[in-house]
């Protein structure tokens, strides 16, 4: 049926037209922007996850700036670590020459002074716009990623460096709670003496001819054969024997039948053991050792005349942790930076104490190999005082020491100088070493990291491009046929318009 009110067929023609030429526009809008979703109208769900996207690859871009910065700032330290670390090497070098009594320690130390001014120098000058990272003891926190969870919160990482501390600063004693129960003086004792440590060995009660004796001190076996019933006579031959061996720090002397050994050595028991073979009831006993007396022992150690401070086998050690011993009428202190161990306490009350130069007294650190625990020994040979008060104290919260701290205190012009010169170079030079591992680990870390956000970046970029670029080949191709179907729409819709003039032709 036919109509001049309804034309059906250009109605559908029409609606075909202004589908193609939607088509047709979704099209252009693809070509001209290179995405399949340019708007959230082309499709809401994919947009959104797109832009979520985007901005987490204008998050890195920044990210990786910080990394850079990071980097370079861990470089520069790193560089000055490994710089101080060679220039403590040549300072002991130059205190390994001083150990020669026939130099002139005079000119070595003006070599000293100024190796010492230059590690300075490097350390002030150790930063990257304004951050230092070999002064203070303040962790630095380098911004690295970002962390994003299934509910959508976002999370900053951080990677942590820390400071590495090469300066000499002598650091703030605390106030804070008495942790004195963390160094201790052994046996209680309240001063430094220069006095020799005894034992007695007596011989006594009956002895006849060849009933022998044998005394074994520092590890030498003496033997006396007696002959006759006079113990004044083994103690005699003993006292003889002992003082003919030339042992560094022993000597003895007789009275009676008693023998007294007497050792001055500073860090260093002295064993001795008794034995005896007789007719009747003749003995050999230790009867006094260390000034303790009214003993029959057949061995024993002499103590070494150093007296000892432990430390703590238990307790761990914070930042801050202030102790100071006092040794005469002097005090030096040493506080505990970050990380460190009672070993780096113990190493560095000796540093404090050997940088006094108090005249006659020397210093060692050891640990016992069974229980593991470190102490600090003080030994007085009386050059200066034949006795000096000591005493002990701890607190927290004080402000840390610096890494080479008792670098401006090495002295070499004295045998005690330079004989404690050596022990704390090798404290500096492994706390340098330390410092520049732990930069050379940090670099590599950032280095890895940013390698890594690089290659996140351009993956996300990649994924973004995958949810939302338009397929240029597919385009094209739709394009032209799309063309071709808006030509025939509209063919088709000028033809179904031509339809109400065919109606005419019926009326002539």
């Amino acid at each position: 049926m036919s109509s001049i009110l309804t034309n059906t067929g250009a109605m559908v023609a029409l609606q075909t037209l202004k589908g193609v030429n939607v088509n047709m526009a979704t099209t252009q809008n693809e070509i001209s922007t290179g995405k399949s979703v340019s708007s959230a109208k082309d499709n809401s769900a994919v947009w959104a996850i797109s832009k979520v996207m985007e901005a987490d690859v204008n998050g890195f871009k920044a990210i990786s700036d910080s990394l850079a910065l990071g980097e370079s700032t861990v470089a520069v330290a790193r560089q000055a670590s490994e710089t101080v670390t060679d220039l403590l090497t040549d300072i002991k070098g130059k205190i390994v020459a001083a150990q020669e009594e026939n130099v002139d320690r005079t000119k070595i130390q003006t070599d000293i002074s100024a190796l010492r001014d230059q590690i300075t120098a490097v350390v002030s000058a150790a930063q990257f716009n304004g951050l230092n990272l070999i002064q203070g003891t303040e962790d630095v926190d380098i911004l690295s990623s970002l962390d994003r969870s299934a509910d959508g919160s976002v999370a900053a990482t951080n990677i942590t460096i820390s400071r590495q501390d090469q300066s000499t600063a002598a650091g703030t004693y605390g106030s804070g709670t008495d942790i004195s129960a963390n160094a201790v003086i052994a046996d209680s004792a309240s001063a430094v003496a220069s006095s020799a440590n005894t034992a007695i060995v007596s011989y006594a009660n009956t002895w006849a001819a060849n009933d022998t004796a044998t005394l074994t001190v520092a590890g030498v076996e003496l033997s006396f054969t007696a002959t006759g019933a006079a113990v004044a006579d083994v103690a005699s031959f003993f006292e003889g024997a002992i003082n003919g061996l030339g042992l560094d720090g022993v000597t003895a002397s007789s009275s009676g039948g008693d023998l007294t050994i007497s050792s001055t050595r500073a860090f260093e028991d002295l064993s001795v053991t008794s034995a005896s073979s007789t007719a009747g009831d003749g003995d050999a006993l230790i009867t006094s050792l260390n000034g303790t007396g009214s003993l029959t022992l057949s061995t024993g150690d002499i103590s070494k005349r150093a007296e000892q401070i432990d430390m703590s086998t238990a307790a761990a050690v914070s930042e801050g942790d202030s102790y100071k011993v006092t040794v005469g009428s002097n005090s030096y202190n040493y506080i505990a930076g970050k990380g460190e161990s009672m070993e780096d306490v113990a190493k560095g009350l000796k540093t404090a104490i050997d940088g006094g130069s108090i005249a006659g007294v020397t210093t060692k650190v050891v640990q016992d190999a069974t229980t593991k625990q470190w102490s600090v020994q003080i030994d007085n040979d009386g050059t200066g005082s034949t006795s000096l008060a000591l005493s002990t104290a701890a607190n927290q919260d004080g402000k840390a020491s610096g890494g080479l701290f008792g670098l401006d205190k090495i002295d070499v012009r004295t045998d005690a100088g330079a004989s404690s010169a050596l022990d704390s170079i090798e404290t500096l030079i492994q706390s340098s070493i330390d410092a520049g591992a732990n930069f050379g680990s940090a670099q590599a870390r950032i280095e890895n990291q940013s390698d890594f956000i690089s290659k996140l970046t351009d993956s996300l970029k990649s994924g973004i491009g995958t949810l939302v670029d338009a397929d240029m080949e597919e385009v094209s191709a739709r394009l032209t046929a799309l063309q071709t179907q808006q030509q025939l729409a509209v063919q088709s819709l000028s033809i179904a318009n031509q339809a109400p003039q065919s109606i005419l032709s019926l009326f002539r």
